[in-house]
């Protein structure tokens, strides 16, 4: 990212990537840490074992290393002890007989090289498969590969870890990365916030910086050479900036916005136990989106009413071959119990391409074009074994809560068909077995988020349950933008007028068919969009945890009739500017 300078003297700006809202205001800590040196040399083949041993005795270290760290997060707040946790938990798995281990000694043996050179062989090739996916989450499980890689080196090399101690309170971390392990180190009641050369928001450090609640911004290009240990840093996490060096009338500035971002996540806090009801009392379905497992207790914290949108590919993850069918049902019917009752729509496996989860390497031959290649429903339906499994696990876990299946990327009612084939086909297997699932059988629904499928909802909604529009896809192939694309992601726009046809097609479909028709794309989250989706007729939305209670704030200020009217004038429109404009307009009503 570009350095810009600041319009007041002596102010150093630098622009990043968000990866924590907030803003923070304190003295620098500038992390000098360069790269491990990784020696490379020869070993005898009669040495080879020896070698082999040493490795495993780092091995060792690194696992009771990671073990003791774990149990010193356990007297961090519950949430953070729970998001360092499952990090912590993820690097012992990589460290456990994984495809990790076994390649550096078959490395070792193969190429009789030293277990430090081997190490770094085998890390770079695996992180290296990661950063080729197209899914920022998954791409972003390189630095978890690289940080696992780092432990053994500094192992075998016994390179003590530098760790953060005797940092004032407010202290504001400056370094060219920080590990998920780094992370774990961090007091969130000294440390104000931090900021960082690489990374991403999607990456795990991101994720801990949102737990911890403390302000994060990633990528910010020659941040190293700006700032200096002591000067005061001002981290906007909102916009993405750093602030070094600022003038007083920045300072004050800053911190009138820091203590206005405080009074408002106290107010949102007063609307969780509220109704999310309109004006004139339409209630309106606020769930949550779910990644992860260890998102559950944040969800009902901010007062989700179920989980609208699970996605599974987080059981793939990390591992060399898929998941049977009893350790899916499992880790569903763990979700089940802590949702204590509440609804869950798992959504089924969607990957593919390379949006890929190694564990399926097997299954999937790389796609010229990923997004329109064999992923999603295309990957289940022909690896019908593997969709069979994922079907009875979900049934399964049925018999312990309400549970709803999700079907991505549905382009035909045919594919639909084929589906129920293949869940009878479960059913009969699992009662025959006498193995208890879901009664009433769970509904199922189909993800809008093919052009073709909005356009032709009618008929789909005669062979589903109920929809979900996917509006982040559905406006990626309506407007043929690859949003990760930094080329072209500035025309990735949800205000399109074609998009949101697509939208209106699908939710009056459903409206005709009596069936439920929610939301859980990015437009769900945010409160900008919140009047015109339940304008066109939306009374479910699903969304990202710390997005419920803004949203929620903005339906308790809605009026559905004046709403639908405003919602009718906008889709008359055919330029996305005057629908920003008309849509801008009536928020700023509230």
């Amino acid at each position: 990212m570009k350095t810009d300078r600041g319009t007041r003297k002596g102010e150093r700006i630098f622009a990043g990537v968000i990866g924590a809202a907030g803003v923070a205001i304190g003295p620098a800590h500038v992390c000098e840490a360069g790269a491990l040196q990784v020696p490379e040399y020869s070993i005898a083949k009669n040495k080879t074992n020896l070698e082999i041993e040493r490795f495993r005795a780092a091995l060792q270290r690194s696992q009771k290393q990671l073990t003791k760290l774990k149990t010193k997060s356990q007297a961090l707040r519950d949430a953070a002890a729970e998001e360092i946790g499952y990090l912590l938990d993820a690097h012992l798995l990589m460290l456990t007989g994984s495809r990790l281990v076994r390649g550096v000694e078959e490395t070792i043996a193969a190429k009789r090289i030293n277990a430090e050179a081997a190490v770094l062989s085998v890390i770079s090739e695996v992180a290296r498969g990661f950063e080729s996916l197209p899914d920022p989450y998954m791409a972003a499980r390189a630095d978890d590969v690289r940080e696992v890689g780092a432990r053994l080196i500094r192992n075998l090399t016994e390179t003590p870890f530098q760790g953060f101690s005797h940092l004032q309170p407010g202290t504001i971390i400056i370094a060219e990365e920080l590990s998920p392990a780094d992370a774990a180190l961090i007091d969130p009641d000294t440390v104000a916030a931090f900021a960082t050369v690489l990374g991403g928001a999607e990456g795990h450090t991101a994720i801990m910086a949102r737990s911890f609640g403390i302000p994060a911004v990633f990528g910010v290009t020659g941040l190293l050479g700006g700032v200096k240990t002591g000067e005061t840093v001002i981290v906007d996490g909102t916009s993405g900036r750093i602030i070094v060096a600022p003038a007083g009338p920045t300072l004050t500035e800053y911190e009138a916005r820091r203590q206005a971002l405080e009074r408002e996540r106290r107010q949102l806090g007063r609307l969780i136990n509220l109704p999310s009801e309109t004006v004139d009392q339409t209630q309106i379905g606020l769930q949550a989106n779910l990644e992860l497992p260890r998102e559950v207790d944040s969800a009902l914290a901010m007062g989700a009413e179920g989980i609208g949108l699970l996605r599974t590919e987080f059981m793939f993850m990390n591992r060399d071959a898929p998941p049977d069918e009893d350790e899916q049902y499992e880790s569903l019917a763990a979700l089940v119990a802590a949702m204590g009752g509440r609804p869950i729509t798992v959504r089924t496996l969607d990957v593919g391409g390379e949006k890929l989860a190694y564990s399926l390497g097997q299954h999937i031959v790389e796609s010229v074009n990923p997004a329109l290649g064999l992923r999603a429903i295309r990957l289940s339906l022909k690896q019908k074994k593997l969709f069979e499994a994922q079907l009875a696990a979900i049934l399964r876990a049925g018999a312990h809560g309400p549970l709803r299946i999700l079907l991505p990327l549905i382009a035909n009612t045919g594919e639909i068909r084929q589906v129920r084939e293949i869940l009878a086909r479960v059913v009969r297997r699992l009662k025959k077995h006498k193995v208890a699932i879901a009664d009433p059988l769970p509904p199922l629904g189909v993800m809008i988020e093919v052009p073709g499928a909005a356009l032709a909802a009618d008929a789909m909604a005669a062979h589903a349950d109920f929809f979900a529009i996917g509006t982040n896809d559905l406006t990626m192939y309506t407007l043929a933008i690859d949003r990760a694309d930094e080329q072209v992601a500035h025309l990735y726009n949800p205000l399109h007028p074609g998009v949101l046809r697509l939208i209106q097609f699908a939710v009056q479909a459903g409206m005709r068919a009596r069936i439920p028709v929610s939301v859980c794309g990015e437009m769900a989250g945010d409160s900008r969009y919140t009047a015109l989706l339940l304008g066109l007729g939306v009374r479910d939305l699903s969304m990202a945890s710390p997005c419920l209670a803004r949203v929620k704030q903005r339906i308790r200020q809605i009026d559905i009739a004046a709403a639908s009217m405003r919602a009718e004038i906008i889709m008359s429109q055919a330029d996305a500017g005057r629908i920003a404009a008309l849509l801008d307009d009536f928020n700023a009503l509230a």
